[in-house]
């Protein structure tokens, strides 16, 4: 499977200038982790996560603090790129997901800048890919179910953690045939073929 097939696109995207405040509040609102930070063309100048926003305990605090400054002028709010990460991994719409997986796993990013030709095109975030692994089983059964359909209607699928159970005739070059097509589908482990017992 591709990126470009399982990541979120339009990415919710900052500024360099857009303030903290604002980009913790994308944050809340979008139900997202890590936002692209792009220039005024759209490429990829960085990434803020939650990690960048959260390092700052003064947010947090509700009493006085002890060390207030007082100024005579307006005071600039904080900006996205007094806390960003400015060095990225990104990935490519075309790469195949592997690529992604192991780059989650080999550089602990829970997200993933997918970009083509410098401009920030989705987003990869191991949420995605964990929606993906859970509705595995279902897709996997409902992708051999089809093949089957179109050669007998009268096979029963059942799939749990990859192992796909194909249940119909006892005519053996069905139950063959039934082996190959499942074997074709990806994501199957394994395939058991059995006689259904009247």
């Amino acid at each position: 499977m591709m990126i470009r097939e399982l990541m979120t696109a339009p990415a919710v995207t900052v500024t360099g200038e857009t303030s903290v405040a604002a980009a913790l509040q994308l944050l809340d609102t979008e139900k997202i982790t890590a936002m692209p930070v792009v220039d005024h063309r759209g490429a990829l100048v960085g990434l803020v996560s939650e990690a960048d926003l959260v390092g700052d305990a003064d947010l947090i605090e509700d009493r006085a603090p002890s060390t207030a400054i007082r100024t005579s002028g307006l005071t600039p709010a904080r900006r996205v790129a007094e806390v960003m990460t400015h060095l990225v991994v990104t990935v490519d719409p075309d790469d195949d997901l592997e690529v992604a997986i192991d780059l989650m796993r080999t550089t602990m990013m829970k997200s993933l800048p997918v970009v083509q030709h410098r401009k920030v095109v989705g987003m990869l975030s191991r949420s995605d890919i964990i929606h993906l692994l859970a509705g595995r089983d279902q897709r996997i059964r409902d992708d051999v179910a089809d093949l089957l359909a179109a050669e007998n209607q009268d096979w029963q699928v059942e799939v749990h953690d990859g192992i796909v159970t194909v249940t119909g005739p006892s005519d053996p070059h069905q139950r063959r045939l039934a082996e190959v097509l499942a074997g074709t589908v990806r994501g199957v482990v394994a395939i058991r073929v059995s006689q259904r017992i009247s």
